[in-house]
C-alpha cells in the first residue's frame, strides 16, 4: 500500500520538529493516528495533503469566524503586504484597530497590541502586579491562559489533553504566588480572599471557559468575582482571547453585566493572523511604558499584516452582524447532534454558548474541571476518528471547543448529522 503524503510529511517533521508539531495537541496523541497536514482552506473547508476535503469545526481554534480565506480579509492583507511586512515603527493601522476595539468594549479606553494571547495575558498580569504592588494571582483550575510559567498551574487545554498536571522547567518559586481555585465555585473564591485579602494582585478568568471544553459560568460566579475584587482592590482580568468578538461584537462583559478591569484579546481580532491585545481604563493602562514604570515591549507588536487582517475582520463583523444567525445555526446543530446520539444510546452532554460548543462523552452536567475530567476520552477518540474518516474535522481533544463560522451551510450540518448517526460508540 502506498504511503500517504500526510504520513510522509509527518515522518519528515518528526525528524526536525519536537513531536513533529509546533503545538502539542496537533500531534493527535489524545485521539490516536497521525495528524493531517493542510494544503489550503476556503470558507468552511480545509484540504489536506492527500487532497481530502473536510468540514472544519475547529477553525484554527476559533479565529476564523468569517470562514477561511475570506476575500475582503485577503485583499486587505495584500494591499498592506505590497508596502512591506514589518517596520517596528508605528503605523496608522495600529491606531485604527485600537479604535475599533475601544469603541466595541466599554471597559477598554486604551489597548496595547501584542503578538499572541499568551503575551496579552503576560502583560495583564505584570500590569496588575505593578499597579497593586502585590504578588499573588488567583486562577481557576481548567482555565488555560497560555504557556506562561506561573499560569501552567492546573491549566486546561493541552495539559489536560496530554495528561500533564504542570510542566517541568517551571521553578516552584514561579508558581508559589499562584492560587488555583475550582471554576464556578464562589464559596472557595470567598475563602481565598479571606485568607489572602490584601496579597492578591489579580484574578484571571475565562468568563466562559473554553479550554477544558466549553463551560459556561454560573450566574452568581462572575458577579461574586467582581464584588470581591472591588472590595479588596484586586484587578479583575477577563481572558477573552477565545470569546472576544465571537459571541457578539465586543466582549461577554455586556452579556453577563460584569465589568473587567483588564481584558485580554486575540484570535478573531487578527482575522487568523497572530495577534493579541490587553486593554482597560486609561488610568490603569497608562502604567505601561513609556507612560509608566511597567515594562512591556515587542518587535512585531502591531505588525501591519496582522492589524490589516484584524481591521477587515472587525469591520465585516460590525456591518454584517451575523451573531443571531450563527447562534441559531449552532443551537440547531447541537440539538440534532444530541438527538442522533440519544438514538444510539450514547451517554453525552453538550455545552454551548453562541457559536462555540463541546460534545462531552459524559452524562453531565459539566460545570468545572472535576466534572469535565470524568468524560470518556477513549470514546471521544473513536468519535473523532469516525468523523475524520467521514470528512469532518473536529478538535483532536475532548477538552476543546468546536466553532462555527458564517461560511457553514445547511448541507454541512446535514452531512455532519448523518456521520453522527452512523457512529455507534
Amino acid at each position: 500500500m502506498a504511503i500517504s503524503r500526510n504520513a510522509k510529511l509527518f515522518s519528515k517533521a518528526l525528524k526536525l520538529i519536537p513531536g513533529g508539531v509546533n503545538s502539542p495537541v496537533r500531534a493527535f496523541k489524545a485521539v490516536g493516528g497521525k495528524p493531517i497536514f493542510i494544503e489550503k482552506a476556503k470558507g468552511q473547508f480545509i484540504l489536506d495533503a492527500d487532497g481530502k476535503k473536510y468540514i472544519d469545526y475547529c477553525l484554527s481554534w476559533g479565529p476564523m469566524l468569517l470562514g477561511h480565506a475570506r476575500k475582503e480579509v485577503l485583499d486587505s492583507i495584500r494591499r498592506v503586504m505590497t508596502r512591506g511586512t514589518s517596520y517596528g515603527i508605528p503605523t496608522a493601522l495600529e491606531t485604527r484597530l485600537a479604535e475599533l476595539i475601544v469603541r466595541a468594549i466599554p471597559t477598554v479606553e486604551k489597548v496595547r497590541l501584542v503578538s499572541s494571547g499568551t503575551e496579552a495575558v503576560m502583560t495583564a498580569i505584570r500590569l496588575a502586579r505593578g499597579c497593586t504592588g502585590r504578588d499573588k494571582i488567583v486562577k481557576f483550575i481548567g482555565c488555560y491562559h497560555g504557556h506562561v510559567d506561573h499560569l501552567l498551574v492546573r491549566a486546561g487545554s493541552g495539559t489536560m489533553t496530554l495528561g500533564i498536571p504542570a510542566s517541568p522547567g517551571v521553578p516552584r518559586d514561579f508558581t508559589k504566588h499562584t492560587i488555583p481555585l475550582p471554576y464556578n465555585n464562589s464559596v472557595k473564591l470567598k475563602a481565598a480572599f479571606e485568607k489572602y485579602d490584601s496579597q492578591i494582585a489579580a484574578v484571571i478568568v475565562e468568563p466562559i471557559a473554553g479550554n477544558m471544553g466549553v463551560v459556561p459560568p454560573c450566574p452568581e460566579f462572575l458577579k461574586a468575582l467582581r464584588t470581591l475584587c472591588t472590595k479588596n482592590k484586586t484587578v479583575l482580568i477577563f481572558d477573552e482571547v477565545i470569546t472576544g468578538f465571537r459571541l457578539k461584537y465586543g466582549c461577554t462583559q455586556d452579556i453577563f453585566g460584569v465589568k473587567a478591569d483588564l481584558t485580554c484579546l486575540g484570535k478573531i481580532i487578527g482575522g487568523g493572523l497572530p495577534i493579541g491585545a490587553c486593554g482597560g481604563k486609561a488610568d490603569l493602562m497608562d502604567n505601561l511604558a513609556p507612560n509608566g514604570p511597567v515594562y512591556q515591549a515587542g518587535t512585531l507588536s502591531g505588525n501591519p499584516l496582522c492589524v490589516a487582517a484584524g481591521i477587515a475582520t472587525l469591520e465585516l463583523l460590525k456591518s454584517e452582524n451575523p451573531y443571531k444567525r450563527i447562534d441559531l445555526a449552532t443551537s440547531r446543530l447541537c440539538e440534532n447532534l444530541s438527538n442522533a446520539l440519544k438514538q444510539s444510546g450514547i451517554e453525552h452532554s453538550i455545552n454551548r454558548v453562541g457559536s462555540m460548543f463541546t460534545l462531552f462523552f459524559n452524562p453531565g452536567p459539566v460545570t468545572d474541571y472535576a466534572s469535565t475530567a470524568k468524560s470518556d476520552t477513549k470514546k471521544y477518540a473513536k468519535y473523532f476518528n469516525h468523523m475524520l474518516s467521514a470528512g469532518i474535522y473536529l478538535p483532536p481533544s475532548q477538552f476543546e471547543a468546536c466553532f462555527l463560522s458564517t461560511a457553514h451551510k445547511q448541507q454541512d450540518f446535514q452531512k455532519t448529522i448523518k456521520a453522527v448517526q452512523n457512529f455507534k460508540g
